[in-house]
């Protein structure tokens, strides 16, 4: 791997010589633009404003601009004559615990490689050292024209540095939170946690980049004049209705793809209740019909319920000539009650 940067880790008064490498690299595929008229290359070409003339990288200098537009020339010369002591220093200034870094800061990662013979039995030192007190290291070097921050831990036998953004640099989560009071319940925070299981363990190495897969293979067909693979649409996250259901469906899912079980189970539908409405209650069950008895006794059932009918009417129409007769006896015994007080005033 060819080297970026060399210098030396400053390590107290040891001194490291060592090269820096990039350990990422970048997979994306690039796209180029054209005319399409007729297929010319689109560039971009370095014009000066004031000539309109197009310039070469060596006529190119760098400066600041102010506030109103005039440029303050800077050159490499002026850079590399600053007091900066971590211009070709990793400068180690902590060694804390990992979890203290936030992982928000972390930026680039670089392999730090010893440079020549000298520097292997203190670059060994370090590394042997940071794996025993089993913390990191917070350094501060400047790439790029700029000081940065850096983070030192070892990776398999090499000491690998993570670039840090400076604390100022993160921004604060200030309106990104759900600005809603919204409660949890525990079973769904028990179904989570089950999701989480299923979903937890995986073999990194065999994760890859499908968008990348399916536009290579878009370009390889395009290119052999073949018709563009079809690739079953992902299917898409759509609106959370019944929040339960989605985790256990989820959960199911996750099993299947596993091969954990899950045959013959139906998947459950996903519902929404609207506030207003309850679900509603299930109605009683009914009990058992009695098993009917013999046609006689059923007969003798009927018969007196029959009867009984027939005594309780009677009874009814008695009570009701009985009420009849009592009041027509009143009615009489006021009639005569009356004749008599009028045959008294006449006389």
């Amino acid at each position: 791997m060819r080297s970026i940067w060399n210098g030396a880790i400053s390590f107290g008064l040891v001194s490291i010589p060592i090269k820096l490498v990039n350990a990422t690299e970048n997979h994306s595929i690039s796209f180029r633009q054209f005319h399409i008229a007729d297929g010319g290359r689109i560039r971009y070409r370095k014009v000066c404003e004031l000539d309109e003339q197009e310039v070469s990288s060596a006529e190119i200098g760098k400066g600041y601009e102010e506030a109103d537009g005039s440029i303050i020339p800077i050159t490499d010369a002026d850079l590399a004559a600053l007091p900066l002591p971590t211009a070709k220093t990793i400068e180690i200034v902590a060694f804390v615990p990992a979890t203290t870094i936030d992982p928000l800061q972390m930026d680039t990662a670089y392999y730090l490689s010893a440079s020549g013979v000298p520097a292997a039995k203190p670059y060994v030192l370090l590394r042997e050292a940071l794996k025993r007190s089993e913390k990191v290291a917070v350094a501060k070097f400047a790439l790029r024209g700029r000081e940065r921050l850096g983070m030192l831990r070892v990776v398999g036998d090499v000491i690998a540095m993570h670039g840090l953004l400076w604390p100022d640099e993160i921004r604060a989560p200030e309106g990104v939170a759900p600005d809603t009071e919204v409660t949890v319940r525990d079973a769904e925070l028990d179904m989570a946690d089950a999701l989480m299981d299923t979903l937890g363990s995986v073999d990194i190495d065999s994760l890859h980049d499908d968008y990348r897969e399916a536009v290579e293979e878009l370009i390889a067909a395009k290119a052999e004049g073949e018709p563009v693979p079809e690739r079953e649409p992902a299917a898409g996250g759509g609106k959370v209705l019944d929040l339960m259901a989605a985790l256990e469906n989820s959960v199911r899912a996750a099993k299947e793809a596993r091969g954990e079980g899950g045959e013959g189970r139906e998947v459950a539908e996903v519902t929404h209740l609207k506030p207003q409405e309850k679900p509603a209650k299930k109605a009683a069950a009914k009990k058992p019909a009695e098993k009917t008895a013999t046609a006689s006794t059923t007969g003798t059932k009927a018969t007196g319920k029959k009867g009984a009918a027939k005594k309780t009417s009677a009874s009814k129409d008695d009570a009701k000539a009985g009420t009849g007769k009592r009041a027509a006896k009143k009615t009489d015994t006021a009639a005569a009650k009356k004749s008599a007080s009028g045959k008294r005033a006449s006389a």
